[in-house]
């Protein structure tokens, strides 16, 4: 039996540097002045979550590193309607590592603890309000770096998700351009 890769999930300033083929203090400055988002440890150690580094990487052109394309992303999807979520784990669980949740509490739950890479809203359900979880995943910094696409038939929420926070916004039921999507947001693509 193969064993998956595990990614990587935290990068030093230099491992950074490297990726970029830049001097140490770039990094520093880069960091300081908010270009690439970070959190420093204890002793003041400058890190970075690969989500971070990828999307740094792919506003400023870089090519991403081998070591950023390692192991399967983390998706947890979250739809009430429980053959829809069936559907969607079987068709995302060939390229990422998926956990389906029908009940939202019990996803933000797993959600503060496993925080996966990308979450999956369905903001059409009615036991929960996917607005303002969306908003409440970006205010928190445990959970900030979290990537939210929101996977739904309701176009006319589209704009009200992307100012809550999600990432992108992906019209049911083109499952295809989900799967883009969610590549793309984790550096997978291409």
């Amino acid at each position: 039996m193969a064993r998956r890769v595990q990614a990587k999930e935290l990068f030093t300033a230099s491992e950074v540097a490297r990726f970029c083929q830049v001097d140490l203090k770039t990094i520093h400055n880069w960091a300081d002045r908010g270009e690439i988002r970070h959190f420093r440890t204890p002793g003041r150690h400058l890190r970075f979550r690969r989500v971070d580094v990828l999307d740094f990487l792919r506003k400023y052109g870089y090519p991403v590193p081998e070591v950023l394309r390692q192991g399967k992303p983390s998706v947890h999807v979250v739809d009430e309607d429980a053959a829809q979520l069936e559907s969607l784990k079987k068709a995302l669980g060939m390229r990422f590592d998926v956990t389906g949740f029908s009940d939202p509490v019990d996803a933000l739950i797993a959600i503060g603890s496993d925080t996966p890479d990308v979450v999956v809203f369905d903001v059409g359900g009615g036991k929960i309000d996917a607005l303002s979880c969306i908003s409440r995943l970006k205010a928190s910094d445990a959970t900030r770096h979290v990537r939210v696409v929101v996977y739904s038939a309701r176009e006319d929420k589209k704009a009200r998700t992307l100012e809550a926070g999600a990432s992108s916004f992906v019209l049911r039921p083109d499952l295809q351009r989900l799967t883009e999507t969610i590549e793309a947001l984790m550096g997978e693509g291409g």
